[in-house]
């Protein structure tokens, strides 16, 4: 496993913890989540590539391997990742140039398995 299985296995027991003990909180969240996140006028990949880049945005290793797990398990390309990529670079200056390569290796790393 790389780096961002690692980050995302890392995250797991303590949001379990949140979990239990605000449940209403995590559920509210998980719901609107799959609220936002499904199939709709906008498809689920692309959804996710927004989601993606707005991870770069806000340099979040958890969120930038949580979306680009996703956006592998709903068919995005590297291409089209990379060109996510390209925008959330010209959106955020410099810090765009490391958080969207993390994306873009969290990405591979997820379809690669």
């Amino acid at each position: 496993m790389g780096h961002y299985h690692d980050v995302l296995a890392e995250i797991r027991d303590p949001y379990q913890e949140v979990q239990e003990a605000v449940p209403g909180v995590a559920s509210g969240y998980a719901e609107m989540h799959k609220a936002a996140m499904g199939e709709g006028e906008l498809s689920a990949k692309v959804k996710e590539l927004m989601a993606l880049a707005i991870a770069i945005t806000r340099e979040c290793d958890g969120c930038i391997a949580a979306h680009a797990r996703g956006a592998a398990r709903r068919g995005a390309t590297a291409a089209e990742v990379a060109e996510m990529v390209g925008v959330a670079i010209m959106m955020n200056g410099g810090p765009g140039t490391v958080w969207g390569p993390r994306a873009l290796a969290a990405f591979h790393e997820f379809v690669e398995g």
